[in-house]
């Protein structure tokens, strides 16, 4: 059996607890800690936090929104994330809902499983640099098209410029 910790949302109040927790988490064994995010604070900083004060146990955003980050911006958070805590890192993700996609981040909501599997196949593009990124798909084209609306028209394919420790950076996917 792995046991796991979940940090929850913050609240008006400092988390300052979460280093004890993870701390102790550790001591007792557990396998993973885990962050979420709503409309407050994001998934990923309390976790290179806690990075810092532990050796091994498992950091995991449970779940960052799609909705929050292009795939590029999602594909660096993890990649600096799992290198600085060692490989400890898993990306868990998930699409939210209209409520906050549309309300706090000002995304349409459109079609969530489309989005994710694009979100999907660029991370993976990404992490493996094997070439510069093309994409495209109807929501994240790489580079974006010289004739789409507000284009300068000088995008152009670019690839990860950082090495990561691990090309195969575990995807969860939450609903």
């Amino acid at each position: 059996v792995k046991l796991g910790a979940q940090y929850g949302y913050w609240t008006k109040e400092p988390q300052i607890h979460i280093i004890p927790t993870a701390i102790e988490a550790e001591k007792l064994g557990f396998d993973s800690l885990w962050t979420g995010e709503s409309y407050s604070s994001d998934a990923f900083t309390p976790l290179a936090w806690v990075g810092a004060h532990t050796e091994k146990i498992k950091l995991i955003t449970g779940i960052a929104q799609l909705g929050a980050r292009t795939p590029a911006s999602l594909a660096m958070q993890a990649m600096t994330l799992d290198g600085l805590s060692g490989g400890r890192f898993s990306l868990g993700i998930g699409v939210s809902g209209p409520q906050v996609i549309e309300g706090w981040y000002g995304q349409p909501f459109g079609k969530p499983l489309a989005r994710t599997r694009e979100t999907i196949a660029i991370l993976r593009d990404i992490w493996k640099r094997e070439n510069p990124v093309i994409a495209e798909g109807p929501n994240f084209p790489l580079p974006y098209p010289p004739e789409a609306p507000n284009s300068w028209g000088l995008g152009k394919p670019l690839k990860l410029i950082t090495e990561p420790i691990r090309r195969d950076i575990p995807i969860l996917l939450g609903a």
